[in-house]
C-alpha cells in the first residue's frame, strides 16, 4: 500500500493520483522532465553531482503538484457540484464524529446549484448568497469561495436568459462589489484565502455582470392569447394584494395605466405596512397628506429604511431538531412516498421540522 503523505517511514516512492488509481511516479519519465522544464530557476545553477538525486525526487513532487493544480484550474468552469439532499450538523467533535460542520462545508454539499432552478427557491438562494457577501465571505474555504462564484454565474446567466428578478440580482451584486472593494484596499487587515490577484479577478467578473444586467432589456412578448391587461379588475388587484414587496407592486404599476391605478390603491399599501411593521413604528414615522390623510406608500418605504421587513420564500430549508440534519424537503415525494427528506428516526418527523431562514442558516455555523 503506498505511502500518500511524506513520512520517514516510508520507502521513498512519490505516487500520483490518476483516473485509473494511483501510480508511482518514475523520476526519469520524459513527460515529467518535460513538465519540470518549465520551471524558472535552471537546475545547473542550483545543484551539483550530489544534489542530483534529492532533486530528482523534489522534482517529481513538483511535476505531480502541478499537474493536480493544472487539473484543477481546467476543470474549473466545470467543476461538480454536490447534490445531497440533507447533511448532519455536528457542532462538536465526538466519538463517533471528528471536527465539525462548517459555513463552507455546509454550502458545498447541500444542493444550491439545482436549487437555483427552482422557481420557489430561487429567492431564498439569492438572499443566502446576499448576507454570505456582507459578512461571511472571507469566512469560507477556498473551494466554498469557488462553488459560491460559480452559482452566481449561473444564477447571473439564468437572469439574462430568462429576464426574470433582475433587481434581485443587481442588489445581490452591488453588495458583493462593496464588500470585495474593501477587502482589496484593506488587504493585510483580513486574511484572503488565495492570491490578491484572484480577488481583483473576481472584483472584475462582477463588474462585467453588473455591467450586463445594467444593460438588459426586457423584449417585448407578442402573444396572440390572453393576457395580463384582459382579466377583470378585481382580479387584477387581487393579484397585486398578494405581493409582499412594495418594489414588484411598483414594478407591475409601470407595465400599464390601469395596473398603475390600481398600484396606488391607498388600501393595499395600508396592508403592506400593517404586514411588515408593528403599530409602534408608524407611530414614530407617521406622515399626512394635506387633507390629512395617511400616506400609506410613503411611510412604507420610509419604514422599510429604518426597520427589516419580514422574509417571505416559496420554499425553504429545514432543520430536523430531533436528528440534527439540515435538508431539503420534496413535497411530491412527501406526498406521495411519505418521505420526510433525511432518514429521521423520530416518531412523528413532521412536528421536528423548523424552517430555516438564511440568517439562520448562517446562525447555525456560528460557534
Amino acid at each position: 500500500m503506498p505511502f500518500l503523505g511524506q513520512d520517514w517511514r516510508s520507502p521513498g516512492w512519490s505516487w500520483i493520483k490518476t483516473e485509473d488509481g494511483w501510480k508511482r511516479c518514475e523520476s526519469c519519465s520524459p513527460e515529467l522532465g518535460r513538465e519540470s522544464g518549465q520551471c524558472t530557476l535552471s537546475r545547473d545553477l542550483i545543484l551539483n553531482s550530489e544534489d542530483e538525486e534529492i532533486f530528482n525526487n523534489e522534482e517529481c513532487e513538483y511535476a505531480s503538484k502541478k499537474r493536480k493544480k493544472e487539473h484543477f484550474r481546467n476543470d474549473t468552469n466545470t467543476q461538480s457540484f454536490y447534490r445531497e439532499k440533507w447533511i448532519y450538523v455536528h457542532k462538536e467533535s465526538t466519538k463517533e464524529r471528528h471536527g465539525y460542520c462548517t459555513l463552507g462545508e455546509a454550502f458545498n454539499r447541500l444542493d444550491f446549484s439545482s436549487a437555483i432552478q427552482d422557481i420557489r427557491r430561487f429567492t431564498y438562494v439569492v438572499k443566502l448568497l446576499q448576507l454570505i457577501a456582507k459578512s461571511q465571505l472571507t469566512s469560507l474555504s477556498g473551494v466554498a469561495q469557488k462553488n459560491y462564484f460559480n452559482i452566481l454565474d449561473k444564477i447571473v446567466q439564468k437572469v439574462l436568459c430568462d429576464h426574470q428578478n433582475p433587481r434581485l440580482i443587481k442588489n445581490l451584486l452591488q453588495d458583493l462589489s462593496s464588500t470585495l472593494c474593501t477587502l482589496i484596499r484593506g488587504v493585510g487587515k483580513s486574511v484572503l484565502v488565495g492570491n490578491i490577484n484572484i480577488w481583483i479577478c473576481r472584483l472584475e467578473t462582477v463588474l462585467n455582470w453588473q455591467q450586463q444586467l445594467q444593460n438588459l432589456q426586457m423584449t417585448k412578448q407578442v402573444n396572440d392569447g390572453l393576457t395580463l391587461s384582459d382579466l377583470p379588475l378585481h382580479t387584477l388587484s387581487n393579484i397585486l394584494h398578494r405581493f409582499s414587496d412594495g418594489w414588484d407592486v411598483v414594478t407591475l404599476g409601470q407595465v400599464t395605466p390601469t395596473l398603475y391605478v390600481l398600484s396606488e390603491d391607498r388600501q393595499l399599501w395600508k396592508k403592506l405596512c400593517q404586514y411588515h411593521f408593528a403599530e409602534k413604528q408608524f407611530c414614530r414615522h407617521l406622515i399626512l397628506s394635506e387633507k390629512g390623510h395617511v400616506e400609506w406608500k410613503l411611510m412604507y418605504f420610509t419604514l422599510q429604511k429604518h426597520y427589516p421587513t419580514k422574509e417571505q420564500y416559496g420554499d425553504t430549508l429545514q432543520f430536523c431538531r430531533h436528528c440534527s440534519i439540515l435538508f431539503w424537503k420534496d413535497y411530491h415525494l412527501a406526498w406521495l412516498l411519505k418521505d420526510s427528506g433525511h432518514p429521521c428516526t423520530a416518531a412523528d418527523p413532521d412536528s421536528c421540522f423548523t424552517p430555516v431562514s438564511p440568517q439562520h442558516f448562517i446562525d447555525l455555523f456560528k460557534f
